[in-house]
């Protein structure tokens, strides 16, 4: 619901709303315009003072919405936004409010800028993008193209934060990589391009939402004045600027306190330091007030002596910008100026209700007490009605949380009897801290009211008088980029220092051949300064003709900056070179594909390089820059591949602990090509990474282990996870089915697992068996086989279990008996018999056929043995009997399960002596339980063999 007011809010109008409003912005100087943000992204415009909205766009940044600035933008009507496209990238686009569809809108920024990163301020706009670990700063002065702001190059920025756009310059916080808590300020030339420091380790706080605030102030109604927070070896204190950051000094204190009693703060070791905070309610003044229509007004809340106190908030004033200081109040209080400062209210900022407010109408020099209201209310705000010369305001706040707005109007016009007149002004002058008057390249004298006059000053006052232009000194002179003054050097002077990375007989980047170019001497003219003649610390007498330049720093990047496409994606290709000569240059470029083309002059606005690869692979694209001075290669590799739709994770459901298991991941398109396979096995966070699509593992201890496995190629990730059990022992027996079946065996997973299932439940239907005890696993391919895993029987002794189990015959008997069935499509049978009903059958531990085998030939070799121990007289010491079940040379890696059936026993036997007996080697030929190593004596080989 929105409210609408026409008459001053004596009446509102109720407006329902088809979305839910967050954030109204409305436009700069049409009051029927404005456009609505809502919680869902969207971004409504309204032309009739919010009564109908239109939808402009979808999936606009909060707070990254900006009406047009008049004077720079051609329309009116054109809103500046940040939106996100189709790929989830944010983009920095332009649309007029009459039209504003996806066809209509303008990207005025080639390629995706980081997300939250537009700022249009003034003459300039601000987008920054990130590339890895890096974060490029990109500026546009008046609508031009956009170009990279060039900061020190060393000072590699954690964060940029913008404070002023004034005056055609930008003045910016910028944290570099060893700061935490504060920032360095920079100031730029009138484009916005290059940076040269002017303070040092400015304090910042993080506020919620990751939002930054920089301890700065910008002065308002003198420019260049700016106040800021400098913190040094963990004190804080106070500095100002009158040349826009030239010089900075500390605030001189006041001589007595507000009693008018002396105070003991003395310079150089005690001073004025000022909180700078803003307010986080829009309708109330910050910890400092200024503003346009009264110069040289400054209130503020802070403290006097060695460093800024937190918890310390008293209130100070200055009426000549800074240089003298009162104290007014002992706690802060809430500021508003009305009539161009002739009278400043105050209210005290509590969290309990008030009913006084205090005034003045001599700067702050004397205060009387008014009671605006009979009822104490909890002041939500002050407002003073439109025009700086108003003398009436609004109180805004509620007698308790529950109740509604009360709006309470104070009007001072009765307190005035007449207009100001000439008589009632008197003039001061403009001095910064030594008592110089000369102040931005010229000395400005200004009026303001008499302490005697009680009168209006009106629509017609102004505050400037004179403005008398100064000759240029070296104070009228900053460093330049690439320069600093070096504090450990001042006792050689006041001089600006190249940096050791900077050269500055070095051409710009603009130079070409045919043109000149003046060296820097390190010193460039204080923006907006208006000095005359005297000292020119720019004027260079080395002039040189630019040089034909060879290519350097050539990169070659595609818009949206993706390196991964699909076949037929548009791809738009953008050639950037940070130094030599374009116009001379000529541009080789080989798309890899067969396409190979030349470029004159290549620009990225201009001709930008398209293209569309049909088929998947890894295209090497590459760009030779070449004029007679030299050339410059750069090399990019675009991914082109299909995106991924599925993936299956094939692995055994039962494995022998210690045992290799097989993991494979079987990728749907299956011609999909550069794809990386992530691997998680139980509980580990730390993924393994293959680039085949298979993976050797081991199970260390019994236990339900998940088995999670991601396939990606830059376009697409997909993922697939199953359960292992692991067992130390249990029997394996192999399955076949009629060859009917092989007809409706579509070879896909889920229909694999459907059979399974069917065979687990008809066998433990016909055997008795328990089903939770069999797991049936049908293999990949054809012909259609299986694997039946028999686990072991709950309640049973291990040892015991690796013998005898009485189950695997009763499984068997029933599958050589063809008692195992099952009706498919059409009404068909599909019989399950043994895959060799002749052949043992697989054991995670050994099996009774293994050692019955092995107790027949361990006679005949102990027979020998006792043959060969008589006549060599030889002995050979052990006592042990080891069995090792082997796998057979693994097949083609297409399935985890992908193994012999062969289930032939072969025992090597060598030499017995009596009853020692040296190791014995049982081979088993099939199943998957390569590793497994049993163990038994002579003495338990013979009790088993008796029985």
């Amino acid at each position: 619901m929105l409210f609408i007011s026409t008459d001053e809010g004596a009446s509102f109008q109720r407006q329902p709303l088809s979305f839910t409003l967050e954030t109204l912005l409305f436009h700069p100087s049409e009051e029927d315009k404005l456009l609505a943000y809502s919680k869902e992204a969207k971004l409504y415009v309204s032309t009739d003072l919010g009564r109908k909205w239109t939808l402009l766009q979808e999936r606009v940044t909060k707070d990254r919405v900006y009406w047009a600035v008049s004077g720079v933008d051609v329309d009116p009507d054109l809103v500046h936004m940040e939106m996100q496209d189709s790929s989830g990238g944010h983009l920095y686009v332009t649309c007029l409010i009459q039209n504003c569809s996806d066809k209509m809108v303008t990207a005025q920024f080639l390629g995706k800028i980081d997300h939250n990163s537009l700022s249009v301020q003034n003459d300039y706009i601000f987008v920054k993008v990130t590339t890895g670990n890096r974060t490029k700063h990109y500026i546009s002065y008046r609508r031009n193209e956009f170009v990279q702001m060039r900061f020190p190059k060393y000072a590699l920025p954690k964060d940029v934060q913008v404070v002023s756009t004034d005056e055609n310059q930008v003045l910016l916080a910028l944290q570099e990589w060893y700061q935490t808590d504060t920032y360095n300020l920079y100031e730029s030339d009138p484009q916005g391009v290059y940076y040269s420091i002017i303070l040092e380790n400015v304090r910042s706080t993080k506020q919620p939402e990751e939002n930054v605030l920089i301890d700065v102030l910008e002065v308002r109604g003198i420019k260049g004045v700016f106040l800021a927070n400098q913190k040094e070896d963990g004190k804080v204190t106070t500095l100002i600027t009158f040349n826009k950051g030239r010089d900075w000094e500390p605030l001189a204190p006041p001589t007595t306190d507000m009693n008018g009693k002396p105070v003991n703060c003395k310079q150089p070791d005690c001073h004025l330091h000022l909180h700078l905070r803003w307010a986080d309610n829009p309708y109330v003044s910050g910890t400092v007030h200024t503003k346009d229509s009264a110069p040289g007004l400054i209130m503020g809340a802070g403290n006097l002596g060695s460093q800024l106190v937190e918890y310390k908030e008293e209130m100070y004033i200055t009426s000549d910008c800074g240089r003298t200081w009162r104290q007014v109040f002992e706690e802060e209080h809430h500021i508003l100026y009305l009539d161009h400062g002739g009278v400043i209210v105050a209210i005290k900022d509590t969290s309990i209700p008030l009913k006084i407010l205090k005034f003045s109408v001599d700067e702050g020099h004397t205060w009387s007490v008014h009671n605006f209201t009979s009822t104490s209310v909890f002041v939500d705000g002050l407002l003073s009605e439109p025009g700086d010369e108003t003398l009436v305001m609004t109180v805004f706040g509620h007698i308790s949380y529950r109740s509604d707005w009360e709006l309470v109007k104070v009007d001072f016009r009765q307190s005035f009897p007449r207009q100001c007149t000439e008589d009632d002004y008197d003039s001061w002058k403009l001095t910064n801290l030594q008592g110089e008057h000369c102040i931005m390249g010229q000395e400005r004298t200004y009026r303001k009211r008499k302490e005697s006059s009680l009168c209006i000053k009106g629509k017609s006052y102004t505050s400037a008088l004179t403005a008398k232009p100064c000759q240029c000194t070296e104070k009228d002179f900053n460093c330049d980029y690439g320069f600093e003054r070096a504090p450990s050097l001042k006792a050689e002077g006041d001089r600006c220092y190249p940096d050791f990375w900077h050269d500055p007989d070095a051409p710009p980047d603009n130079c070409h051949l045919g043109h000149t170019y003046e060296s820097s001497t390190g010193y460039r003219k204080v923006v907006s300064n208006v000095c005359e003649g005297g000292t020119n610390k720019e004027q260079s007498a080395k002039e040189h003709s630019c040089p034909l330049l060879p290519p350097r720093g050539l990169q070659l990047g595609i818009k949206g900056q993706m390196l991964t496409v699909a076949p037929g994606d548009d791809i738009t290709f953008v050639v950037h070179q940070e130094q030599g000569d374009t116009s001379s240059t000529r541009y080789q470029v080989d798309l890899w594909d067969g396409v190979r083309a030349i470029y004159e002059n290549l620009t990225v606005t201009d001709e930008p390089i398209q293209h569309r690869y049909e088929k998947p692979g890894v295209y090497r694209v590459s760009v030779q820059a070449e004029n007679s001075a030299g050339q410059d290669r750069a090399t990019l590799y675009i991914q082109v591949t299909t995106p991924l739709q599925e993936v299956h994770l094939e692995v055994v459901p039962i494995a022998g602990r210690n045992q290799l298991v097989n993991l494979t991941a079987v990728v749907l398109p299956a011609d999909a090509n550069l794809t990386v396979f992530y691997w998680w096995i139980g509980d580990d966070l730390q993924p393994k990474l293959t680039l085949e699509n298979s993976l050797l593992t081991r199970f260390p201890e019994e236990d339900e282990v998940s088995v999670t496995v991601q396939a990606s190629n830059g376009r697409s990730t997909v993922q697939d996870s199953k359960t292992v059990r692991v067992y130390d022992r249990f029997q394996v027996i192999p399955l076949s089915f009629s060859l009917n079946l092989d007809r409706f065996n579509p070879n896909i997973p889920e229909w694999r697992e459907d059979v399974g299932r069917v065979v687990t439940k008809i066998l433990a239907k016909v055997t008795g068996v328990p089903q939770d005890s069999l797991v049936t696993m049908v293999k990949p391919g054809l012909p259609t086989t299986a694997q039946l895993y028999v686990l072991p029987p709950e309640g049973v002794p291990a040892k015991r279990s690796v013998f005898v189990d009485k189950r695997v015959s009763t499984i068997k008997q029933a599958l050589r008996e063809s008692n195992v069935s099952f009706i498919v499509r059409g009404g068909l049978r599909v019989l399950v018999t043994l895959a060799d009903p002749d052949a043992g059958y697989n054991s995670g531990a050994g099996s009774p056929g293994v050692w019955a085998l092995a107790g027949i030939l361990l006679v005949t070799f102990l027979s020998t043995g006792v043959f060969l121990l008589y006549k060599f007289k030889r002995k050979l010491p052990g006592r042990n009997v080891y069995a090792q079940m082997h796998n057979e040379k693994e097949q083609e890696m297409t399935s985890p399960v992908n193994h012999s059936d062969d289930t032939q026993n072969i025992i090597q036997g060598e030499e017995f002596i009596d009853d020692d007996l040296d190791s014995q080697t049982l081979g088993n030929g099939g199943g998957n339980h390569s590793g497994v190593v049993l163990s038994i004596t002579s003495r338990e080989l013979h009790s088993y063999l008796s029985s």
